[in-house]
């Protein structure tokens, strides 16, 4: 008997294990377009639902693209270019043509000049060993770009198939179901969500009689806030409009918490104008140096918050990182959070973040 397979994440129908992916009730089997039972309560509820699969499960799907012959699409977060860029796409993805595709454009400033951005997220790609054919930006919510993308997905792809390929959480299923509906008229062809990991196995979607797109495992990024919070943090962690710059006067020996997820102190150097881009929804708390560990332990949760109950069993212990800033203008990034951008004044700051989300400096996106 073939396999029946669920339209919203790819993976094997099975009524046996109500844990393992592909899990639904024997009186769904009866419906004409059969989901499992994850994402049945994602679609209707926008309830997300654990499964007992491993990241290297993930890895190992992806990785079978090197066998084939394709264009592969590489959908990044712009907000967060350093936590879903995947050095290691080459290696996954064998000698096939690479495009780079920056979503979410929706969410930076209206005053980014996006052909200085395109040249930015290419030399971002560079500095990882990422060699691309070209780089679009695009917001797949609100159809940004789209249009675009889509001709020059066409003429790239030659007549082969083509890999959408990207992190959890950089919105690639909805990326699809716009281009699938931009192209053939479907809506809602592939199951969408806030949360990492939807797609649990390859989903094909026909192009032509002889060739289809194909959505792919969310490659799990575990340096990425996104995996140590509550469902509930995530979505105020996580940009849903365009995101306002807040900017702060800082002098030697303050402090900036992010919520209480991250914090930035400000070791030494002259007074500064530190420009933080993070969701609108997160609050940002100044304080002293010298207060800070204690303003932290009495209030995070609460005035320093999220994190919430649920998120504090799951964040890690914070470590310190070290940075001293010369030369340009650079961003401090924290990983699915945010990010800060200080002038190339010489200065001295110290980073606390999550242990696993590691603190990163880069060129100066804006």
């Amino acid at each position: 008997m073939e396999d029946l397979i669920c339209q919203g994440c790819g993976a094997v129908i099975q009524t046996t294990h109500s844990e393992a992916p592909g899990y639904t009730p024997k009186s769904s089997l009866k419906n004409e377009n059969i989901l499992c039972q994850r994402c049945f309560r994602l679609k209707h509820y926008n309830d997300i639902q654990d499964v007992n699969i491993t990241d290297d499960d993930f890895l190992k799907m992806v990785s079978d693209i090197r066998k084939k012959e394709g264009l592969v699409v590489h959908i990044i977060d712009l907000f967060d270019v350093t936590g879903s860029l995947i050095k290691s796409l080459p290696r996954i993805t064998g000698d096939n043509p690479i495009i780079l595709v920056g979503n979410k454009v929706d969410l930076l400033p209206r005053s980014v000049n996006q052909h200085q951005l395109i040249n930015w997220v290419r030399s971002m790609a560079n500095e990882a060993g990422l060699k691309v054919k070209d780089v679009f930006l695009i917001s797949s919510t609100k159809g940004h770009g789209m249009d675009d993308l889509t001709n020059q997905v066409e003429k790239y792809r030659n007549k082969k198939d083509v890999y959408i390929v990207g992190t959890t959480n950089v919105g690639k299923s909805t990326f699809i179901n716009r281009l699938i509906n931009q192209s053939i008229g479907l809506k809602e062809v592939i199951t969408t969500s806030y949360f990492p990991g939807t797609t649990l196995g390859f989903i094909e979607i026909p192009l032509d009689d002889q060739t289809s797109m194909i959505d792919t495992p969310g490659i799990v990024n575990e340096q990425q806030m996104a995996h140590y919070v509550s469902n509930k943090d995530l979505k105020i962690i996580t940009p849903a409009k365009e995101v306002k710059p807040r900017v702060y006067q800082l002098t030697q020996g303050q402090t900036l918490f992010f919520g209480g997820l991250a914090r930035l102190d400000f070791l030494k150097g002259d007074n500064q104008s530190l420009v933080c881009y993070f969701s609108n929804r997160l609050s940002i708390h100044r304080t002293k140096m010298e207060k800070a560990d204690e303003l932290y332990e009495n209030h995070v949760g609460e005035l320093l918050s999220p994190p919430d109950e649920k998120t504090m069993e799951l964040l890690p212990e914070f470590t310190r990182s070290t940075f001293k800033i010369t030369g340009e203008k650079t961003d401090i990034v924290f990983p699915g959070l945010g990010w800060v951008s200080v002038p190339g004044k010489e200065i001295t700051v110290v980073a606390y973040s999550p242990k696993g989300v590691a603190v990163s400096l880069r060129k100066s996106l804006l």
